[in-house]
């Protein structure tokens, strides 16, 4: 067995769910698409479900891992830090851009999996907006409005690429999959925050972060 055949499985199921859809997609298809047998499959994973649930764990790790790294910028104020935490968070995705466009769409179904996923994983990533929302409340930074309103434009601006992949390729000839657009949506993604929710940036010059 190759040393890296649990790879390959993740690989081929990422392509296959992306592709045909998680009910879709068969435990037969993954073992051809992988070069690998349906044995192997249920060796890692158990099932077609356990392979899914290894894809959500796998991406929420390396997620908030990238978010944990982020907040460590809070003592340089509120702005600084919610601009690395969407720094990495987008170039996260973008290195992980078909795992990202799985994730996000299984998301927005209806599942016990995704329930656990939000009860566990989407609560720390909360988490961690609300510390930098609250510090920059605290601070004067941001302009007093709901935490929550906040959350929810910053998750729609985030997942907007991945869960209209068809659309931002074929009728707006953006191509999200590309490391020009991560770099050019995350300048606006600055703009948004400083138009939308940095107090002293109104008419002013935006403030970038380098990486």
């Amino acid at each position: 067995m190759k040393k890296n055949a649990r790879d390959a499985i993740v690989d081929a199921a990422v392509y296959l769910f992306n592709h045909k859809g998680f009910k879709g997609t068969s435990v037969r298809d993954i073992s051809e698409k992988s070069g690998s047998n349906s044995a192997n499959i249920a060796y890692y994973f158990g099932n077609k479900e356990g392979l899914l649930e290894y894809c959500f764990t796998a991406y929420y790790e390396g997620y908030l891992k990238e978010m944990e790294k982020a907040v460590a910028y809070l003592e340089d104020g509120a702005i600084i830090c919610l601009k690395k935490t969407l720094e990495r968070i987008i170039y996260y995705q973008f290195e992980n851009s078909q795992l990202t466009r799985m994730i996000v769409r299984e998301m927005s179904l209806d599942s016990q999996m995704v329930r656990e996923i939000m009860s566990t994983y989407a609560m720390k990533e909360k988490y961690f907006f609300q510390n930098i929302f609250e510090y920059g409340f605290a601070n004067g930074e941001f302009r007093q409005e709901s935490s929550g309103y906040y959350l929810l434009q910053l998750k729609g601006l985030l997942t907007m690429p991945f869960l209209n992949t068809h659309y931002m390729t074929e009728v707006l000839y953006l191509l999200p999959q590309e490391k020009y657009f991560a770099d050019k949506y995350l300048q606006e993604l600055y703009s948004w925050v400083d138009g939308r929710m940095n107090s002293q940036q109104q008419g002013k010059q935006i403030l970038t972060v380098s990486s």
